[in-house]
């Protein structure tokens, strides 16, 4: 296979390996995808600043809730992750440690998050769905404490689903249903078929198990998933979790300075300005396009992340230089997992790493914290 230069190539590759639904599933997003489309074109109206002969060499070193990371980008939450990849999850977690980056784990992987805990010597941060009543989330705490994970991420755009056209035009929700097109194109795509479909590691929930039973079929694990949404959740319910939860607490979802004001007076130690990468309200601004307005709300020690659109190390040099702490990833290193397993994701993180360089290079920032808003101009 030819060596993806950038990530655009891995998303091409992704595209020929995977059948259609599951290349729409992790590829699109709600409605008329205008968000999703929002969050990449708006890198464009960032315009770098050179910046001549500073000298030295480029450190990308993180520091976060005490913790060092090599980079200042994260691997972040998605699910159903063995769709692209056998065991898809173990391998991202793999990927991640072999490049000093953080790793969390989504409620909805397809590996126990104790079996990536055990196996995976890398940070990791534990990413919940509040899905149904506090007995459920009481649960999912319990466990990713007892497992060791570091951090715990709040995910809170989803309470209600967005509406995923693509997705529906497949009958997808969360199982992929069988019908003479889907066999056609599972067979067209035989890699993905003897490896995911037919293989020994065919995607469930696994973490949601304990709440189904063991013999729960894909049906009655996406039915559950569908039912256990829960739209009443508030800020009461996060006080709650911030006092079960003792390690560092964010919250993912986060697009106005309001929201983030809020979250703050919770007792959350950190936010993701996140908009679900498109897939929840369509319409929503670029992440990118909020994160100046949100930082100004917030006390300047406070960590702000963001996701949406990183497509290109110079993505993250111009979030970073807008004031964010630090990048969740999300379809980036999923493209590479679809293309080629571990390898295409250690594939995307390097070639993520080599833009940053280069890019911090050309603008004179020789750490992460030297990258400021000096570097960079807004144009509409």
């Amino acid at each position: 296979m030819t060596t993806a230069i950038n990530i655009e190539d891995l998303r091409a590759q992704a595209r020929r390996r995977l059948p259609r639904v599951v290349f729409d599933y992790l590829d699109g997003g709600a409605e008329s995808e205008v968000t999703l489309r929002r969050n990449r074109s708006s890198f464009t109206n960032i315009v770098l600043t050179p910046r001549i002969l500073k000298g030295g060499s480029v450190d990308l070193t993180l520091e976060l809730f005490g913790e060092t990371y090599s980079k200042p980008f994260f691997i972040g939450p998605t699910g159903l992750n063995g769709l692209y990849w056998p065991q898809g999850d173990l391998h991202l977690a793999a990927a991640a440690e072999r490049a000093g980056v953080g790793f969390t784990v989504s409620t909805a992987s397809n590996t126990t998050l104790e079996e990536i805990a055990r196996r995976s010597k890398g940070p990791l941060w534990f990413q919940l769905y509040p899905w149904g009543k506090g007995a459920f989330a009481d649960a999912l705490i319990d466990r990713a404490q007892a497992a060791g994970y570091s951090a715990l991420v709040l995910t809170v755009d989803s309470l209600v689903g967005g509406k995923r056209e693509r997705d529906l035009r497949h009958g997808f929700a969360h199982e992929i249903r069988i019908g003479p097109r889907t066999v056609l194109d599972g067979l067209l795509h035989p890699a993905w078929l003897t490896s995911v479909w037919l293989g020994p590691h065919r995607p469930r929930l696994e973490n949601l198990l304990d709440f189904v039973g063991n013999s729960a079929s894909d049906r009655e694990l996406a039915e559950f998933t569908r039912s256990q949404r829960n739209p009443e959740f508030s800020w009461g319910d996060v006080r709650r979790i911030r006092e079960k939860w003792k390690g560092p607490l964010l919250i993912k979802g986060i697009m106005c300075p309001e929201d983030a004001i809020d979250a703050q007076r919770a007792g959350v130690d950190g936010i993701v300005v996140s908009n679900h990468g498109g897939r929840q309200l369509d319409g929503a601004p670029a992440t990118i396009d909020v994160l100046a307005d949100i930082i100004a709300a917030l006390d300047r020690k406070f960590p702000v992340l963001l996701d949406g659109g990183i497509r290109r190390g110079s993505d993250i040099v111009k979030a970073l230089a807008l004031g964010a702490k630090g990048i969740l990833l999300g379809r980036a290193p999923l493209y590479g997992l679809a293309a080629q397993g571990e390898a295409g994701v250690s594939r995307a993180l390097s070639i993520l790493e080599e833009e940053m360089k280069r890019t911090m290079t050309f603008v004179g920032a020789r750490s992460v914290s030297a990258v400021s808003d000096f570097n960079v101009e807004i144009r509409r």
